[in-house]
């Protein structure tokens, strides 16, 4: 069983990611973990792909080719895997289509609106607790539950930041959509339904391969 994610920020890649790891047995590779876990293992690939990230740059895409390459040696990725946050570009997409046979793109789509929604709406309290002002309110407003603390709401989840980090997405991943439509390997799940009941989409996805 081997996945692809595709979705914007706030579809719930992530959540939807550890689910289906979890069910499955099968490994989760996001990116951002793999970039920190190889730079902190101070490897000849690592070093390298931190440079970039300290001086605040993408990794470029030779790069993190090379370390989805060597990720996917690894004996824990015979089962399967998933892969959230890769690939973001064309050229990534077609380096995994030599790195890979037999797998799924599972794109999360929803509109902007909701996800600039759900992204504005979170609090965040320095103690790990996270709230959301609709959904998961803490009892008293701007309060976290757990320690009494002020709750804050993060840089990148404030509207203007979060409209620049879809028309990023969107740009990125338009070409993407369309490379996997052509190659019959794209799947679309509405995001805007309850966790549990994108799920089982997934799931009925994921089995049928």
């Amino acid at each position: 069983m081997k996945i692809v994610l595709l979705g914007p920020p706030g579809a719930g890649k992530g959540t939807q990611a550890d689910l289906i790891s979890e069910k499955y047995r099968i490994p989760k590779i996001s990116t951002g973990d793999l970039l920190r876990a190889t730079a902190n293992a101070g490897t000849p690939l690592g070093k390298k792909a931190k440079e970039y990230m300290n001086r605040g740059l993408l990794v470029p895409d030779d790069v993190l080719i090379e370390l989805i390459k060597e990720k996917l040696k690894e004996k824990s990725m015979k089962k399967g895997f998933i892969l959230d946050g890769f690939p973001r570009t064309l050229a990534q997409a077609e380096a995994l289509q030599k790195l890979i046979k037999g797998f799924v793109v599972i794109q999360i789509d929803l509109s902007d609106e909701e996800i600039t929604k759900r992204l504005s709406g979170r609090r965040m309290c320095k103690c790990g607790s996270s709230y959301h002002i609709e959904s998961i309110p803490p009892a008293k407003d701007g309060v976290c539950d757990k320690c009494g603390c002020t709750l804050y709401q993060r840089d990148d989840d404030k509207e203007e930041v979060i409209r620049k980090r879809l028309d990023v997405y969107r740009k990125e991943t338009a070409p993407l959509v369309e490379f996997y439509r052509k190659r019959g390997l794209l799947r679309v799940v509405d995001g805007s339904k309850g966790k549990d009941k994108i799920f089982g989409e997934m799931r009925g996805i994921a089995e049928s391969i």
